[in-house]
């Protein structure tokens, strides 16, 4: 079951000359709707700026544009926000030297949640078994006689604030948006009165309009109403906002029914996770995920194993593990596919350093797959040959995303370095946010590694302090690399971040044209350099071949 909605809307110039406010209703298809929700938005141009009417109507054409654009492992306030603040420099600058001023009030609705922003003047309210509540405050001057100057708008300063509002969705509910030419003649009470007569949110729109100019409003009147007909299962969007703490699980046993699966038994066991494995009904293995007991009151690490699950089901493909989706869970813990292969670790240690072939088949596919991670604001921060899967059907998978991290959206102490030292990136080491570089870092390392059998800077213990100068280059351990793959790798594991590829994509075109210029540059068989030289001397060889068999003849 998906959210369900009803909604309605309606707008009047009234005495004005022109209808300076603006309204957006956006519900975008499922896959969208579920991953960024629905948009109802309410702008109303200030109409003593250069053109409230373009500020509002260009806010709103912003707002739908830009917000389904973001991200999907973008927080809703996380993705408003940073539209917003960039629309608010481009009303500034274009207003031809007179501010471009409009208020805003947008509602998001995703999934089980709502996410309200807010600046200026106009409302929202939430209106549920007969009770209206309002949501808003009113950016205005409080002095007597300046109640109606706005001191938040959308262009009236460089650093726009805006008022974020989240919360849970309720079946029967509606939200209503209106502008100060309907609130500030109707009051909360004649608001709430046709709310109750119009139970049609389009209706209830019209007749609050009306009632507004037959009130004596003399501004714009528009208002905005969306009813929540039915609620969805909790999703995973939702079960990450809500960081929802189901129990842990009892320690599970061999043989056991757990909530539809039947446990093997313990895969794993850390400080930090629980790994066992079961199967399901139609007798497929699966890996589930739990946290030890040790670990129940730590606050942080609920949420962290929901959004590891996340990540997994946000980076759906073949070059990651499946996740189940457990509609019905009732315990604190995830569910991802079991394919059977090694390790690249486990092949290192049975087979040592990878000849070229296959190192030109990984590299690749590594390449990728970090690039799918970054593409979706994902920073793996723990790629190491132990997290890299070579399934027996051929194919490369990268485990683990325990550590992964999304800008704006993870949560990671500022003290805490993640990962392995010896793949951990110089600049992390000193402190800087987790970025795709330090990724790229890692893959490179861990590319060093397997065709060297050591690290670029030396192995690197926890808690060393390690300095970086020069990689050692990879030619000195492996002599036979071609020149473009050595210059390759030093650039992977530099240790300034400006040295290094910027993105995967990038890498991989590296790769490509260096295999195909050092095909290119190997020399041809002699039969395709000289073919008429060839056919000559094997016409010479012949003929003389002959001759000697000839004069054996004679002399017998």
């Amino acid at each position: 079951m998906s959210l369900h909605l009803s909604f309605g809307e309606a707008t009047a110039t009234g005495p004005r000359e022109e209808n300076q406010d603006a309204l957006r209703i956006v519900t975008p298809t499922a896959a969208l709707a579920a991953s960024k929700g629905s948009l109802f938005a309410l702008a109303d141009g200030v109409s003593q700026c250069a053109d409230g009417g373009l500020a509002a109507r260009a806010t709103l054409q912003a707002l739908a544009l830009d917000y389904y654009a973001t991200p999907e492992t973008w927080a809703v306030v996380q993705s408003l926000d940073r539209l917003l603040i960039a629309h608010n420099r481009w009303l500034q600058a274009n207003g031809g030297g007179q501010p471009l001023l409009t208020t805003l009030t947008a509602l998001v609705l995703r999934g089980r949640r709502f996410t309200l922003a807010h600046v200026g003047d106009c409302r929202a309210y939430r209106w549920h078994a007969g009770v209206l509540e309002r949501l808003t405050e009113e950016h205005v001057w409080e002095q007597p006689g300046m109640q109606h100057v706005l001191k938040r708008a959308m262009g009236l300063d460089q650093h726009l604030v805006v008022d974020y509002l989240e919360g849970e969705l309720r079946e029967g509910e509606s939200f209503l948006l209106v502008c100060d030419g309907i609130w500030s003649v109707l009051g909360d009470i004649g608001v709430q009165r046709i709310l109750q007569d119009e139970p049609n949110p389009t209706a209830a729109c019209q007749a609050l309009v009306s009632a507004a100019h037959l009130a004596g409003s003399q501004d714009n009147a528009s208002a905005m109403l969306v009813t929540i007909d039915s609620l969805p299962q909790s999703v995973l969007a939702d079960t990450l906002a809500q960081l929802n703490q189901w129990p842990l699980p009892a320690k599970l046993r061999p043989g056991q029914k757990f909530e539809g699966w039947h446990v093997e038994g313990l895969v794993s066991e850390s400080r930090q996770s629980l790994m066992y494995r079961v199967r399901d009904v139609q007798e497929r293995n699966w890996l589930l995920k739990t946290l030890p007991a040790s670990r129940h009151t730590d606050e942080l690490a609920g949420p962290a194993l929901l959004q590891e699950e996340w990540f997994l089901k946000r980076v759906a493909g073949r070059y990651f593990a499946e996740a189940h989706p457990l509609p019905q869970r009732q315990h604190l813990y995830y569910v991802q596919r079991e394919y059977s292969g090694q390790t690249l670790a486990e092949q290192f240690q049975q087979s040592g350093t990878l000849g070229l072939p296959q190192w030109l088949e990984l590299a690749p596919r590594l390449l990728r797959a970090i690039g799918m991670l970054h593409r979706r604001n994902i920073i793996h921060r723990d790629i190491k040959p132990e997290n890299l899967l070579w399934g027996d059907d051929g194919e490369l998978r990268v485990l683990d995303l325990g550590l992964a991290f999304c800008p704006g959206l993870s949560s990671d102490e500022t003290s805490a370095l993640p990962g392995t030292p010896s793949y951990i990136a110089p600049e992390a080491f000193a402190g800087a946010a987790p970025s795709a570089s330090q990724d790229l870092y890692a893959v490179g390392v861990t590319l060093y590694y397997l065709l060297t059998g050591h690290y670029p800077y030396g192995e690197i213990e926890a808690f060393q302090h390690p300095r970086f100068g020069d990689p050692t280059a990879a030619s000195r351990y492996r002599p036979d690399l071609p020149i473009w793959l050595d210059e390759c790798l030093k650039r992977a594991v530099a240790a300034n971040p400006a040295e290094r590829f910027e993105t995967a994509e990038e890498w991989l075109l590296v790769i490509e044209r260096g295999e195909r210029e050092a095909i290119s540059s190997r020399p041809r068989p002699l039969l395709e350099r000289e073919p008429l030289k060839v056919w000559r001397g094997l016409a010479l060889f012949s003929l003389l071949l002959n001759l000697v068999l000839l004069v054996f003849l004679m002399r017998g």
